[in-house]
């Protein structure tokens, strides 16, 4: 299977601006809180960079085994095209946030799924957070499976128990956060999007995807 086709053809360049755009809102607007900005973050399955290139944090490190990541990276940002079930060139305990979106369900079986959460956990700091952005299941019963690179279901409810059975505490879960995809009838303009994220109760009534954010001890 040729992902880089795949995606070529889902993900249009020229919609990566608005993209960036709306992540660079849902990080200062939302995620910030959960990021030190004297710490160091690790984006598992970066893709196109979105998250990582908005962030606020110290040190900024993309992971992903798409050598054209690079292509993507702002300037001063580590790459490892490293396996997110071995990422070696990561020492145990040196990460204060570690941040997963859209990333799990392409992992080919729940194996993986647990196996990459593992070593996630064993790169994290005491303290450290996990921050899980996730189609789930229980809300996308049909559409889940509408992208041909899409394996593994998972839903908020399987994520809690197997971050749990890590003794990862659970800090926030939101079941319904985000729309599915930024290709929603919602309107994209980013004060619409800040309004959005600061309107929970609205949440429920668009949210397709879960937000999970997890904790070492």
């Amino acid at each position: 299977m040729d992902l880089q086709k795949i995606y070529a053809a889902r993900f249009l360049e020229e919609e990566l601006p608005l993209k960036n755009k709306i992540w660079k809102v849902i990080c200062s607007e939302f995620l910030s809180q959960f990021v030190p900005k004297t710490g160091t973050v690790v984006d598992i399955g970066a893709g196109y960079c979105e998250f990582i290139n908005n962030i606020d944090c110290q040190r900024k490190i993309a992971i992903d085994l798409n050598p054209d990541v690079k292509k993507f990276a702002h300037a001063g940002i580590e790459i490892i095209n490293e396996s997110c079930m071995a990422m070696t060139s990561l020492t145990d305990n040196s990460v204060n946030v570690v941040f997963m979106s859209n990333f799990l369900e392409h992992l080919l079986n729940k194996q993986q799924v647990f196996d990459t959460l593992q070593e996630a956990k064993r790169i994290l700091t005491l303290g450290g957070k996990m921050l899980i952005l996730q189609p789930n299941i229980r809300f996308l019963p049909n559409n889940y499976w509408d992208f041909f690179d899409h394996h593994t279901p998972l839903s908020d409810r399987s994520l809690v128990e197997v971050l749990e059975s890590l003794d990862m505490k659970i800090v926030k879960c939101y079941p319904r956060f985000l729309p599915y995809t930024t290709k929603s009838k919602l309107p994209k303009g980013t004060l619409f999007v800040k309004l959005y994220l600061h309107l929970p109760w609205i949440w429920p009534l668009f949210g397709k995807q879960a937000f999970i954010v997890a904790e070492k001890r």
